[in-house]
């Protein structure tokens, strides 16, 4: 018989990562074979994206003959990578749109609630970085490589508020 728990009180899965704890999301793992004398010869390639839940995300990209080492390997280049976003509460503080190669990602703030409205790769950067509500859409490429990156990036030319009316040198109501 399963063991059942109660939603009254919160559990550790409910709440975000504790302090100083990273989120590690594995997106891809490929398989590429080689043809040798004596067969095929398997190595594997892993994406991972890596986030603190609190406006820090960086993804990492790790090749190995195993899984494990791999995703090892994509996680350390993850944490390498992480750079700060800017979040406005539980969303971001505008729309913006990122692109990387044929892949086209548009990220939309939303209101408390609405949860993360993405597809598998989006999700895991907008997971990691913390962002709780956000609508999202993808256009062109679907591969989860260029997705992750095109988020990534527009993730990285989100503004907060004050830092657009600082740059101007007007205040925005």
């Amino acid at each position: 018989m399963a063991k059942e728990r109660r939603k009254d009180k919160p559990t550790d899965e409910d709440q975000g990562p504790q302090q100083g704890e990273l989120v590690e999301k594995v997106v891809k793992i490929k398989r590429c074979a080689a043809v040798v004398k004596g067969g095929r010869r398997f190595s594997f390639a892993a994406m991972v994206v890596v986030g603190n839940g609190n406006g820090k995300v960086g993804w990492g990209y790790g090749k190995a003959n195993e899984v494990p080492p791999a995703v090892e390997k994509a996680v350390k280049e993850g944490m390498r990578s992480m750079m700060d976003i800017a979040l406005d509460g539980s969303t971001i503080p505008h729309t913006i749109k990122g692109r990387y190669g044929a892949a086209k990602v548009v990220l939309v703030p939303a209101s408390p609630g609405t949860g993360v409205i993405a597809g598998a790769a989006v999700r895991a950067v907008c997971d990691a970085a913390g962002i709780r509500d956000i609508l999202t859409k993808s256009f062109g490429s679907n591969n989860p490589v260029t997705l992750v990156k095109a988020t990534i990036e527009a993730l990285r030319r989100v503004r907060p508020q004050h830092e657009v009316e600082r740059l101007r040198g007007v205040t925005l109501s």
